[in-house]
């Protein structure tokens, strides 16, 4: 698998329903247009991952973001502060022609802090992403590494430098009071300190499990 570092050449392979690793400001990963069921079908077949774990939508603004998921008060209080960063908020899905499989009506959403990748995604529009690795493996945090693990199971690999190596943080704004169910880069009380009036419940194994989303 070559790897490059042209976006024009990433974005046509999306747009022609490819799957593209991308740097992050955390991990590397697979991305895919979220409104394409067989794109977003060989994302779960190339990482190997379990269908009840979810995906999460990259997006290049917060405008992007809002017409995809309806932002409640304290997700738009975090998206403020947070974004562009390593924090993924859960948020009532809007939009209804996503491809992301879901167990519920919620959607994971992001804006990452690297310009690469908000570059293209000011290209492609959102994108549907995991990080770029088998499931239970360790994220990956360069071209290479990508290209050592599933290289040849992708139809790009877009280097970027090396990413941040942690996944993000993130939080479920989909229920009352928020819940933070993965502790990365940004702490737990950090981020929940944005959530005030609610008062933060800890997050459950099952909250865990489904929320497994780079």
């Amino acid at each position: 698998m070559t790897i490059v570092a042209d976006l024009d050449a990433a974005g046509t392979a999306i747009k022609r329903g490819g799957v593209v690793a991308i740097p992050t400001d955390t991990v590397y990963g697979l991305v895919c247009d979220p409104r394409n069921a067989d794109a977003v079908d060989r994302i779960y077949a190339i990482k190997r991952r379990p269908a009840g774990l979810e995906l999460t939508l990259l997006a290049g603004s917060l405008a992007d973001v809002e017409e995809a998921v309806a932002l409640p008060a304290a997700a738009r209080r975090l998206a403020d502060r947070f974004w562009p960063g390593p924090l993924s908020i859960i948020a009532p899905v809007r939009r209804r022609d996503l491809a992301i499989p879901r167990s519920g009506t919620t959607l994971s959403c992001r804006v990452p802090d690297h310009d690469l990748a908000r570059r293209l995604l000011r290209q492609t529009g959102p994108l549907a992403s995991t990080s770029a690795n088998r499931h239970g493996e360790p994220p990956a945090s360069t071209a290479s590494a990508v290209r050592a693990s599933i290289g040849a199971e992708l139809d790009l690999i877009l280097d970027g430098g090396a990413a941040g190596g942690v996944a993000s943080t993130i939080i479920d704004c989909g229920r009352t009071p928020p819940r933070v169910v993965r502790e990365g880069p940004i702490s737990a009380a950090e981020v929940l300190a944005h959530v005030a009036p609610a008062s933060p419940a800890p997050a459950t194994t099952e909250d865990r499990m489904r929320t497994d989303r780079e």
